[in-house]
C-alpha cells in the first residue's frame, strides 16, 4: 500500500513539474522579445546641451519620460551625437548584442524622431542610418530644420511612415520650407507648415540675449507653444496608436490593407493640423 502511494505521489509530482515547466515555456524571452520596442529620440539644435531646460524640446522630452516611464525609451541628444543615438537604438532593439539584428527585432521597432534646427537635420540623418539597417521609423518631426554639412534634410527616406515639417522664413537663419518623400508610396508627408512672426513677434525671454537678437525668428518658433503643442500631439497620438500599428514589414508596404485603412485618418489629422496652424497664423496677424 505504501509503495503504491509513493508511486502515485511520484506520478503526481512529475505531472505538476511538467505542467509548471510547460507554463514557463510559454513565457520565454522569445515571447517577450516579440513586444514592440517603442523609442522616442529628440535632437536639440545649435550648441545646446541635451539637458538645457530653457529649450522647449528638452521640456517635452522630460514630460514624455515622466509620463511613459519604462514603457517607452525617451532620450534627448545633442545634434552632433547622432552616432550615439544610433547606437542607443541598436542596443535597445538587440539587447543581447550577439550577432546582428534579426528580422523580427527590426520589424518590432517603433521609433519616433524629432528635432529643432540642426537637430531637425540630424533627425533625418538618423532615419537614413536606420534605413541602411533595415529598421522602420514611425514618424519624423522637423522644426525649422537647418541642414548640416553633408546632410540632406529635405528628402525623407523610404523607411519613414510619416513625416511633418514646421518652419519659418524670416531672419538670418530659417528652416527647410519643403520636405518630400524619397518614395511617396511608402512615406506620407503630413504637411509643411509655416509660422510667421512678423506681425506679432513671439517673446522668448528665457533664451540668451544673443539668440533673441541674432536668431530671433529661428528661436521664436522653438519657443512657440502653438507649434510645440502640435509636435507633442503628434508624438502622443502615435504612442497611443502604437498597439494598433501594422506589424513588421507591413508598416511601409503600400499593399498593406492595415496601412491603407489608416490613410483616411492620417488625411483627417493632416487637415486638422493644417487648419490649426492656419488659424493660429490668422489670429496672430489680427492681434
Amino acid at each position: 500500500m505504501v509503495p503504491s502511494f509513493r508511486v502515485l505521489l511520484l506520478i503526481c509530482s512529475l505531472f505538476f513539474v511538467s505542467g509548471e515547466a510547460s507554463s514557463k515555456a510559454t513565457a520565454t524571452p522569445a515571447a517577450v522579445s516579440s513586444a514592440p520596442h517603442v523609442i522616442v529620440i529628440g535632437f536639440v539644435g545649435g550648441f545646446v546641451h541635451h539637458d538645457d531646460r530653457v529649450h522647449t524640446e528638452v521640456q517635452l522630452i522630460e514630460r514624455l519620460r515622466e509620463e511613459y516611464a519604462s514603457a517607452v525609451f525617451v532620450e534627448m541628444f545633442e545634434n552632433h551625437r547622432g552616432k550615439d543615438a544610433h547606437q542607443a537604438v541598436l542596443r535597445l532593439l538587440h539587447p543581447n548584442r550577439e550577432g546582428s539584428l534579426s528580422p523580427e527585432e527590426k520589424q518590432n521597432a517603433r521609433i519616433i524622431i524629432f528635432g529643432h534646427s540642426w537637430g531637425a537635420s540630424e533627425t533625418i540623418e538618423l532615419a537614413r542610418q536606420l534605413e541602411k539597417d533595415g529598421i522602420p521609423v514611425v514618424l519624423t518631426i522637423q522644426v525649422d530644420s537647418v541642414s548640416k554639412i553633408g546632410e540632406n534634410d529635405a528628402v525623407i527616406p523610404a523607411n519613414v511612415s510619416q513625416a511633418v515639417n514646421f518652419y519659418q522664413l524670416d531672419g538670418m537663419l530659417h528652416g527647410q520650407p519643403q520636405i518630400r518623400a524619397a518614395n511617396p508610396e511608402r512615406t506620407r508627408i503630413l504637411g509643411n507648415f509655416r509660422s510667421d512672426y512678423k506681425a506679432k513677434p513671439f517673446s522668448c525671454g528665457q533664451y540668451p540675449w544673443w539668440d533673441r537678437v541674432f536668431m530671433k525668428p529661428h528661436i521664436q518658433i522653438e519657443c512657440d507653444p502653438a507649434v510645440w503643442n502640435q509636435v507633442e500631439s503628434l508624438i502622443r497620438s502615435n504612442l497611443s496608436l502604437e498597439a494598433h500599428l501594422p506589424q513588421g514589414s507591413e508598416i511601409n508596404s503600400p499593399a498593406s490593407p492595415r496601412l491603407s485603412n489608416r490613410r483616411p485618418a492620417l488625411k483627417t489629422y493632416s487637415f486638422n493640423l493644417r487648419a490649426r496652424v492656419t488659424q493660429h497664423s490668422v489670429e496672430r496677424n489680427r492681434n
